[in-house]
């Protein structure tokens, strides 16, 4: 009987596994998008516009002002408020305890979309593909009151 593989060969495919390995995790991590570079689209925006209707607009006010202790949803105090934190963060707060009556009821497709709607009422440009569902997935988009230089 034949041996195939030696020590040394053993030890050459563990090396190629963890390069190989090493590449697919530097792949997986996106390069920092920022909001003024276009995240959502102005599709997503639209159907957050109904969903912030349904689900936000009672706390928050139809103009996104804020009621009450709502907080408003634009403007200088939610720029604010949010800048330099992630789309991810927004996400995850929305999510999680929105709406007052029925926190983290909100599937990601909902959130996602008000979120594209908040930024679109912040003067936020869109782009060609829109947010993802999913908070993990908004890690790398920075929110920034003040449009980058360039």
């Amino acid at each position: 009987m034949k041996k195939f593989m030696t020590g040394r060969g053993y030890a050459l495919v563990g090396a190629a596994v963890l390069a190989l390995g090493g590449g697919v995790v530097a792949s997986a991590q996106a390069p920092e998008r920022n909001v003024w570079s276009g995240v959502y689209t102005a599709e997503q925006a639209e159907r957050g516009k109904t969903a912030y209707a349904e689900n936000c607009a009672a706390c928050h006010g139809d103009t996104l002002a804020g009621i009450d202790v709502a907080p408003a949803l634009t403007g200088g105090t939610f720029l604010n408020n949010w800048n330099n934190t992630s789309a991810g963060d927004l996400f995850g707060r929305i999510q999680s305890t929105m709406p007052l009556n029925a926190p983290g009821s909100l599937g990601g497709k909902t959130v996602s979309d008000i979120e594209a709607f908040i930024f679109q009422s912040n003067g936020f440009p869109a782009g060609e593909l829109a947010l993802p569902p999913n908070q993990a997935m908004m890690t790398n988009v920075k929110i920034s009151a003040q449009k980058p230089a360039g």
